[in-house]
């Protein structure tokens, strides 16, 4: 994606494909209103001749043939999305009329947009940072309440407005040390260099400060991974069926019917969850269960938060307690089902982890279990950021990345080393352009093609 392109006018399906009551049409670039003068058939003056914001019924066409009746929706620059000239046809919704409408405007003169390109001109243009571009992406891709309002937090500019305070911070330190370098050797007052010293300190803190809020960054946007593990038959299907409120997946009494991972987005208290439902993990001959006791030991691997399964009607079983043992305590429930059938399982007495007994054919402590899934998340999750946009994971390698900077630069302050000032100015240099990455103060052609490839094409 880059800025040269932008000369071109480009056009792209907004909506999702498929059967919809509508389907908009977005064209944006210096040809948009010569483009839609040349598809669209109204009353009265052509769209190029029509004000901003102006909505316009016709038909669009394709030489002589009529392809739909639709709106015209003219924005002119810079009182548009991207700051350009942009139009949207809205035209009837289905996968037939969409295309041969967008065909239409592309043989008029638009090219096909590439992902996330009307965000990336939006940002070119100045009307977003980069931050505020990638929650653009959030908001549309928000699996709950919780993380459409997070994104919405990062698109009115509170993750910019902290960083770009921390980026002129930088800034100014690093200025100061450069001033520095026209004092002569073992001259610079130490007054000064203990107040760099200490500028060091605070800018490190706000740093943290910001990459305190990745947890909840990664749990609104990624999804909380929570594997369901156990051995064969213990009730692990029918807890996933339980949680999700329908029949996700297949349950019967014979052992091993489960033979791959199976997953689903599960909301809890706003939270989005990810729940597994793995193979039983037992040893086996059969070469296909095998490969899924495999896959479910790679997703255990991966897990955020484990829900390992036993039989409570029968005595703790040792290969049990092996396996959870590997798993943190404080991110673990034993679950015990089947307590209709009696309670003989009995936890080690030295267990720190929490055990819940339930009982899924009678829908008995499910309420107590959800409890104690919200009680894991809070105490293994910063989820405290609050009105705060939280990180995502570009936001904390950069972050992570200045504020190592910010610390060797302290350190060399500090020690009164020769050359310390050179190189402590060089420190706060690299820090600085990593925070200006995260808003897109500092951007190389490279990272807009990462960020924007994310997108939808529409976007």
């Amino acid at each position: 994606m880059h800025p040269a392109h932008q000369d071109d006018t480009i056009a792209a399906l907004a909506t999702a494909p498929g059967a919809a009551g509508i389907a908009v049409i977005r064209v944006s670039g210096p040809a948009s209103l010569a483009v839609a003068d040349r598809v669209f058939r109204c009353a009265g003056p052509p769209p190029a001749q029509r004000p901003t914001h102006t909505v316009v019924a016709g038909h669009v066409v394709s030489g002589a043939e009529t392809v739909d009746e639709a709106l015209l929706v003219i924005m002119r620059a810079p009182h548009s999305y991207t700051r350009e000239d942009v139009v949207e046809i809205q035209c009837h919704g289905g996968m037939i009329t969409s295309r041969r409408v967008l065909r239409a405007v592309l043989a008029a003169g638009a090219r096909p947009a590439e992902p996330g390109e009307f965000t990336c001109r939006a940002f070119l243009n100045g009307r977003l940072d980069l931050a505020q571009a990638e929650a653009v992406n959030d908001l549309i891709r928000a699996r709950s309440d919780r993380a459409a309002q997070a994104a919405l937090h990062q698109l009115a500019g509170r993750l910019s407005a902290r960083c770009n305070q921390i980026h002129d911070g930088l800034i100014a330190l690093a200025a100061d040390a450069a001033a520095a370098l026209d004092f002569p050797d073992d001259e610079l007052p130490p007054p000064a260099m203990a107040d760099m010293v200490q500028r060091c300190a605070g800018l490190k803190r706000e740093l943290q400060s910001l990459l305190s809020t990745w947890d909840e960054g990664h749990c609104l946007r990624d999804g909380l991974q929570v594997v369901i593990a156990g051995r064969p038959n213990v009730g692990k299907s029918t807890l996933m069926n339980t949680l999700l409120g329908r029949n996700r997946s297949i349950v019967s009494e014979i052992p091993g019917t489960t033979r791959d991972t199976i997953e689903e987005s599960f909301i809890l208290d706003g939270i989005p969850l990810i729940l597994v439902d793995t193979a039983g993990l037992r040893d086996t001959t059969c070469p296909i269960e095998r490969e899924g006791v495999r896959r479910a030991h790679e997703q255990l691997g991966k897990a955020d938060l484990y829900l390992y399964m036993v039989d409570a009607a029968q005595p703790l079983q040792q290969d049990d307690v092996r396996i959870w043992r590997q798993f943190p305590e404080n991110q673990c429930i034993v679950i015990g089902n089947k307590t209709d059938l009696g309670k003989n399982f009995n936890m080690p007495t030295d267990a720190k982890t929490a055990y819940v007994e339930i009982s899924l054919l009678y829908n008995i402590g499910i309420e107590e279990l959800m409890q104690n899934i919200k009680t894991l998340i809070s105490r293994n999750f910063n989820l405290g950021a609050g009105g705060t946009a939280a990180i995502g994971e570009r936001h904390r390698d950069l972050l992570s990345r200045a504020c190592e900077q910010v610390e060797r630069a302290a350190e060399l302050l500090r020690s009164g080393a020769d050359e310390a000032i050179v190189l402590a100015a060089s420190h706060l240099r690299e820090g600085t352009e990593a925070v200006g990455m995260i808003t897109g103060k500092e951007y190389q052609e490279e990272l807009l093609k990462n960020v924007f490839s994310k997108f939808c094409v529409g976007k």
